[in-house]
């Protein structure tokens, strides 16, 4: 055996695999990084482009949360598609594993290696290709962070791009449309399958796969790239997206809520969806104890007098500033004569604004305070909502349980529930699931409404999908992927 791949061995039967420990999963019949494969990806990218020391390759083995983390044997950073195919065609004929990644801010365990597969990272494909001011079609790279899009088609052509997340600072447009992201404006502009208008994906033997185009009228054939929408990675590598953006906004108008129950938190979203039809881009909804977390552990201030048991944070946007001032300042009079609501605020300039959107945005970031966090991102019906907050407290009272929160989208019915300690606790653990993934499929639910299935995921995914879609699923896996190289352990759970 060759020295250096020797030491890249030890190194990694060295480190403990937490993803694999965690979920109980074997390596795969995959090929091991040799220094001849290292030689080949340093030739096709050059040598700044494939990281194999351990301290160089931290950040990418391990995700967000800091809940999984891998042994990728090496990263390696193309800078364009053809450089992807080439890599993956190497692998492909070797059987070497590939995790592709993106911004690495996945919840799900889907975007790091479980063992030692290559990480194939886009973070150096971040072009803006084109941007059409009079279609708001563009087209880019897979690795253009969301935000500075956002930003550029803003500036450039007065554009928006029909997505905002938390994450959109970190986050890569192929990534969301790789886990199908849903977002703050989703109830306004609907899901990604309806704003992408094509994708250039290469597949696991190098093949380059291009759909992508600028019309939003296509009907000539199966449209491939609805498969990859939501494909996290399994059935190829997404190089670049064609997205259909929209007009900005001229004005955006955001009312931060107190409501006396959840029973009012429905009443009210029930009228704002009759009040502003054409204008209501987000209905935000988050309990009394999301918003203590982060006024305790990030001490930012609550704009509001008291504690209420929930709060709602409502944005409108439109073209006349004044109108939709008037017309929701009428609607705020209306729900708190009728108490729906019993205290609030409203803002109409960008930084008030943004202060108030900073209070939903940060809860993520305020829980991690707590240390370890058990996230769950599941849709329910609205006359459940908050249900399973509740039972959930219930099931983990007398735990190493720190606190239990529910917040999220509810103008999509998507639930982001919460619950953290002060480290990984596999008792606590088995108190929520798979209790929490049973009660939602016994209400009908999805178990992931964005964030994917990833590694954490897969084995309840027969929860919510038949034999049949599940078996249609790695029927596709098959054709895209025989050899199984590309995010390996995810999504899909064995046949057997």
């Amino acid at each position: 055996m060759e020295l250096g791949k020797l030491v890249r061995v030890c190194g990694q039967l060295g480190r403990r695999h937490v993803s694999s420990s965690r979920v109980h999963e074997h390596r795969g019949p995959f090929a091991m990084l040799s220094d001849v494969d290292v030689a080949t990806f340093e030739r096709l990218l050059g040598s700044s482009a494939v990281l194999t020391e351990p301290a160089d390759m931290e950040a990418f083995n391990v995700d967000w949360l800091r809940t999984c983390r891998g042994s990728g044997a090496a990263v390696l950073l193309p800078r364009s598609t053809e450089e992807v195919s080439a890599v993956l065609s190497h692998c492909h004929g070797r059987r070497l594993a590939v995790c592709p990644q993106g911004g690495n801010t996945g919840l799900v365990g889907g975007s790091v290696p479980v063992f030692d597969e290559l990480i194939l990272s886009t973070a150096r494909m971040n072009k803006v290709n084109t941007i059409d001011p009079l279609s708001g079609a563009v087209s880019c790279d897979a690795g253009c962070v969301l935000e500075a899009l956002d930003t550029q088609v803003g500036e450039k052509a007065a554009l928006m791009v029909p997505l905002d997340l938390g994450a959109k600072g970190s986050c890569h447009i192929g990534g969301n449309v790789a886990t199908n992201a849903g977002g703050l404006r989703l109830l306004r502009y609907g899901p990604l399958h309806g704003s992408v208008l094509g994708l250039e994906v290469v597949l696991a033997d190098g093949t380059v796969l291009d759909t992508v185009q600028t019309l939003r009228k296509d009907n000539t054939g199966l449209d491939l790239k609805q498969l990859f929408i939501g494909s996290e990675g399994i059935l190829g590598v997404i190089t670049r997206v064609a997205i259909q953006c929209v007009p900005r906004p001229c004005s955006t108008c955001v009312a931060f809520l107190g409501c006396p129950s959840f029973e009012s938190t429905l009443q009210t979203f029930q009228a704002a969806r009759h009040q502003f039809p054409e204008f209501l881009s987000s209905f935000e909804v988050m309990d009394a104890e999301s918003m203590r977390c982060v006024r305790d552990n990030l001490h930012l201030r609550l704009p509001l007098d008291g504690e209420h048991p929930f709060y709602l944070l409502i944005e409108v946007a439109g073209s006349n500033e004044d109108a939709l001032e008037e017309s929701l300042l009428r609607f705020l009079d209306k729900c708190m004569s009728q108490s729906h609501i019993s205290d609030g605020t409203m803002a109409k300039d960008s930084a008030r604004v943004k202060e108030l959107w900073r209070l939903r945005e940060s809860i993520g970031e305020a829980l991690r305070h707590d240390g370890y966090v058990y996230k769950y991102d599941i849709s329910v019906p609205l006359a459940t909502y908050m249900d399973v907050v509740a039972l959930i407290r219930e099931q983990v009272r007398g735990t190493s349980a720190i606190r239990v929160c529910g917040f999220g989208h509810m103008g999509d019915s998507n639930l982001h529930l919460n619950i953290t300690a002060a480290g990984w606790d596999e008792a606590l653990l088995g108190r929520i699931e798979p209790f929490v993934y049973e009660w939602t499929a016994s209400v009908r639910g999805s178990i992931s409404a964005e964030h994917g299935i990833g590694l954490h995921k897969k084995r309840f995914l027969h929860l919510c999908k038949t034999p049949a879609a599940l078996d249609a699923m790695r029927s596709l896996k098959r054709a895209f992927d025989p050899l199984e190289i590309l995010n390996p352990y995810k999504m899909l759970p064995p046949s057997s």
